[in-house]
């Protein structure tokens, strides 16, 4: 089936409403009326341009949740994740959480195998038009803070973070709740290869970070002017706004770049919000 503009307009919107309302039931019909499509065909529609069925898309957004929930937030119990996601028992949250990922709840709580749980989420919703991001011009100070370097694939940033995490944590330095948390990565994922790839995750903290055994260190973002835009929704698509700065707002503004990466500071967590309601700050360094 040829996917028309008009058909992923109505696909984009489903997946909004989808993840916007992931504690209730959906039903085609009523997915095929937010789509104000056919229900003899939304479902042709929707397969033929995500890859998987509306329902799957529900599940695997469902499953997405519990599993940041399994891996950040060691304080919900499987079974709490199980009934948020919409499971009547454990056992058929585990069934189907095994299925999908190759790794029981527990196993992935333990050592979550995020390669392979990468796979799962291969598809994206349509971008819709072109987006107009409000962009703010601020002179940053000088930020210390306490680093960890990942280097290697995008795809294992989660395992670097919960070091991270787990260094706060036992440490209490940089409070998670405190402090400000930034990602400065140092290329482009897109166009690295992944053993060249590194990511900083940061956290404040002022003066030397104690050695330790998550290889946490201290490191600084520098002072100067950045220009400002929020991005809203999953990390995954982040890249979307960043290159909006760099291909429209940029060449537009009559600014040149700093020699310092874009970074990003996290305004909420994937373990506390929904996808759909992650925020994040992205600043371009400018002269």
């Amino acid at each position: 089936m040829h996917v028309t503009k008009r058909h992923e307009r109505q696909i984009k919107k489903v997946c909004d409403f989808i993840d916007e309302n992931l504690d209730d039931e959906f039903s085609l019909v009523q997915l095929s009326e937010v789509a104000a499509s056919s229900k003899y065909h939304f479902h042709r529609i929707f397969k033929s341009c995500m890859g998987i069925s509306a329902m799957q898309y529900a599940l695997l957004a469902r499953m997405k949740r519990a599993s940041f929930r399994l891996a950040f937030e060691s304080e919900h119990s499987v079974t709490d994740i199980a009934f948020e996601a919409q499971f009547e028992s454990l056992e058929a949250f585990s069934r189907a959480f095994s299925r999908i990922f190759g790794q029981s709840p527990s196993q992935f709580r333990n050592q979550p195998e995020w390669r392979s749980w990468h796979s799962k989420y291969e598809y994206h919703p349509p971008i819709i038009g072109e987006s107009v991001m409000d962009v703010q011009l601020v002179d940053l100070e000088k930020k210390e803070v306490a680093l960890i370097e990942h280097k290697g694939s995008p795809e294992l940033i989660y395992e670097t973070a919960t070091k991270f995490i787990n260094w706060r944590k036992s440490t209490g330095l940089s409070p998670i709740k405190t402090s400000e948390t930034f990602g400065i990565p140092h290329s482009d994922p897109n166009d690295t290869p992944d053993d060249e790839f590194q990511f900083d995750i940061c956290g404040s903290h002022e003066g030397e970070v104690p050695a330790n055994a998550y290889g946490v260190k201290s490191g600084i973002i520098p002072s100067g002017r950045c220009a400002i835009a929020i991005h809203k929704g999953g990390h995954n698509t982040i890249g979307d706004s960043v290159y909006y700065l760099y291909q429209k707002w940029l060449p537009d503004s009559g600014e040149d770049l700093r020699d310092f990466p874009c970074f990003f500071r996290y305004l909420n967590f994937v373990h506390e919000v929904d996808e759909c309601e992650l925020l994040t700050e992205i600043y371009l360094p400018i002269k």
